[in-house]
């Protein structure tokens, strides 16, 4: 005689398939946004549209100020239209938009090209950060943010791969062709995935997400708070009210550094290892091992943020696991990108590159979880796409820092620029998880959960 599911299975399965779903797409983010980086030295060798090393930087930040756009305009946009519909809208551009790079014949339509990307590279990657957030176990809310982002990492390695067996037999235009294929995706992603309960319930839909709860047999959210506000730009200034104002600034400073660091490295690390004497084959497995290392972090850091910390909570105060977890392997990080300076047996250069990899691309990532976390559900949104578009400020400047390093025959100096802007992240993220361990629990309504912990 067979027996129906448990309520805590169905819950857990609705779970399975938002992450599955989120992870799919994240992955087509990551192999857009790496891939660059992967044929930019091919594309610089072969002087490919007539590109130099300035301009090469140049399109780097296009594609990154694409991505500041689309993740500032995230929160918006999410809230009007929902968090399924803004993704497959996001899916669906970047695709497209890689398209016209493969198709373009000028330096100012691949731009175009790689700037349109960007938007949807933004846009997707805090609203999926979201609908895994309404989604996740309760404490496991850092590690499910974790697991979503070894996605855009997996893209990174595939990325390698497509510049491995493609680029020197069919030329660079064909990698840009293979991210066209995510718009098969595009209409699985619409049919099957379920909007976000709470975006449900914050739009009056209450009969909606009651069915969908109800077929997964998993509870409601708590109903939004009738005190947060109903437009996005008091949403935004909710963010600063009472003591908030630091520790969201610190927050953006923080993320700033960090996708400097994580853009900068992701954009040059093929072409400058190349410039530390290795060549074409090995610059593309030092992103492999980077991005594989990527993987191992995501899994690490939200595990261990979500730990929780009972010394922490019997004085009162809150689990700092995120912020603290992050600070440290920003430290780390800074130390390995420095390494990558000097020249170093190729094995030891390897071990280099993975264990960086481990740090860098966790560290920026346990920001977004502590964001995600600490936010109401009805602000969520908002917050992470905020942070990560102040951060997007950085990943702007990366690149570009980059190409002009490199263009003025300083290319050495550019793993230490890198490697600085991790120390800088370091101390205010740092500084922010000594505020959240200081400050009491709030009282406040629904799910609100003020740290990572």
């Amino acid at each position: 005689m067979s027996s129906s599911p448990s309520p805590s299975a169905r819950g857990s399965r609705l779970a399975l398939l938002v992450v599955a779903l989120c992870w799919l797409a994240v992955l087509f983010d990551g192999l857009d946004m790496f891939v660059y980086g992967s044929v930019l030295p091919h594309m610089l060798q072969t002087k490919a549209l007539g590109i130099t090393p300035g301009q090469a930087g140049d399109l780097g930040s296009y594609a990154t100020f694409g991505m500041l756009v689309g993740a500032l305009a995230a929160g918006t946009v999410a809230d009007r239209v929902g968090r399924k519909k803004l993704m497959v809208g996001c899916v669906t551009l970047f695709s497209l938009a890689s398209g016209m790079c493969a198709l373009s014949g000028s330096v100012a339509v691949f731009g175009l090209g790689r700037t349109l990307a960007g938007v949807g590279l933004g846009g997707l990657l805090p609203t999926a950060i979201s609908m895994v957030s309404d989604f996740a176990r309760s404490g496991r809310a850092a590690l499910t943010v974790g697991l979503l982002m070894t996605a855009h990492h997996a893209g990174g390695i595939l990325s390698a791969y497509v510049a491995k067996w493609l680029v020197e037999p069919y030329g660079w235009r064909s990698a840009f062709w293979v991210c066209v294929v995510p718009l098969l995706f595009v209409p699985v992603l619409a049919k099957v995935m379920p909007e976000s309960l709470s975006f449900l319930l914050a739009k009056g839909r209450s009969d909606e997400a009651r069915s969908l709860a109800a077929r997964y047999e998993v509870e409601l959210p708590a109903a939004p708070d009738p005190k947060a506000p109903t437009d996005r730009f008091g949403a935004l200034l909710d963010l600063f009210r009472g003591g908030e104002w630091l520790q969201t600034l610190l927050y953006w400073l923080a993320s700033f550094g960090g996708l400097l660091l994580v853009y900068g490295v992701a954009t040059w690390l093929p072409t400058l290892m190349r410039g530390e004497g290795y060549n074409l084959g090995s610059a593309l497995s030092f992103v492999v091992l980077f991005n594989l290392g990527g993987i191992v972090g995501m899994l690490v850091a939200g595990r261990a943020s979500d730990v929780p910390h009972a010394r922490l909570r019997s004085r009162g105060g809150t689990p700092t696991g995120a912020p603290r977890i992050s600070a440290i392997w920003f430290a780390l990080t800074a130390a390995g990108v420095f390494l990558l300076s000097v020249h170093m047996p190729l094995g030891l250069t390897f071990l280099v590159v993975f264990v960086t990899g481990v740090f860098l691309n966790s560290a920026q990532v346990m920001i977004y979880a502590t964001v995600s976390i600490r936010s109401t559900p009805d602000n969520r949104a908002t917050a992470v796409g905020w942070t990560s578009g102040m951060g997007r400020f950085g990943a702007v400047f990366g690149p570009w820092l980059g190409g002009q390093l490199l263009a003025a025959g300083h290319g050495d100096w550019g793993f230490t620029a890198f490697a600085l802007a991790g120390v800088s992240s370091m101390v205010f993220i740092g500084i922010a998880a000594l505020r959240s361990s200081r400050r009491p629990e709030p009282t406040g309504t629904g799910r609100r959960l003020v740290t990572a912990g």
